[in-house]
């Protein structure tokens, strides 16, 4: 038997699994699915999922490396998925990491934005390849495919919310970020949550 990320096996099964259902339903973050009245669709994506306040980060993960690992003092793409459920505008202000010198917020050229990127009410804001987008400048470490990371990411009303970010592996690149992508619903917002995964 499995339930979210915890296969169960044996006599224990059935307690086990209900214990799990009773947990999973009251997390706020999550790096194996949705949570939080965000429906994520049927398809292999990629990423880190977590909420801060009424902000829901979703899909976040470093560009995967291509020709060899990501090396010492690259500057490296990183996205996300971002998704306001409160009842008043937010913004993404800034975005840090321990294997980089700093993490800009950029627009689709590579130029600094300042001023962050505004999350409107209920409206699904996609920080990607093409789009504004995270760029962590002179990496640290090198980075290979499927290495994970500590990110914080800096909201300007909902606060600060830190967990493990991953590079993403080859065989992911294809099914990365779809078209089309049922959002979340807004029946279920905490105003002043606070999450971390790590």
């Amino acid at each position: 038997m499995t339930v979210g990320c915890f296969p169960f096996r044996g006599r224990h099964a059935l307690a086990s699994a209900a214990v799990i259902l009773a947990v999973t339903v009251t997390v706020t973050a999550s790096g194996c699915g949705g949570v939080d009245d965000f429906f994520l669709p049927e398809w292999d994506a990629p990423g880190q999922n977590a909420r801060v306040g009424d902000i829901m980060i979703r899909y976040a993960h470093v560009a995967e490396p291509r020709g060899g690992p990501w090396q010492p003092g690259s500057a490296v793409p990183a996205y996300v998925w971002l998704y306001n459920k409160g009842g008043e505008a937010d913004k993404l202000e800034g975005a840090g990491t321990p294997n980089a010198a700093s993490v800009d917020i950029v627009d689709s050229g590579g130029k600094p934005l300042p001023d962050g990127v505004d999350l409107p009410v209920n409206r699904l804001v996609k920080l990607e390849s093409g789009k504004p987008h995270l760029m962590l400048r002179n990496v640290r470490e090198r980075i290979r495919g499927g290495d994970f990371m500590k990110f914080t990411m800096r909201f300007e009303k909902a606060g600060t919310s830190t967990f493990n970010i991953q590079a993403q592996t080859p065989h992911l690149r294809r099914r990365a970020f779809p078209d089309r992508v049922r959002t979340p619903s807004v029946t279920a917002a905490s105003p002043g949550a606070r999450a971390a995964v790590r």
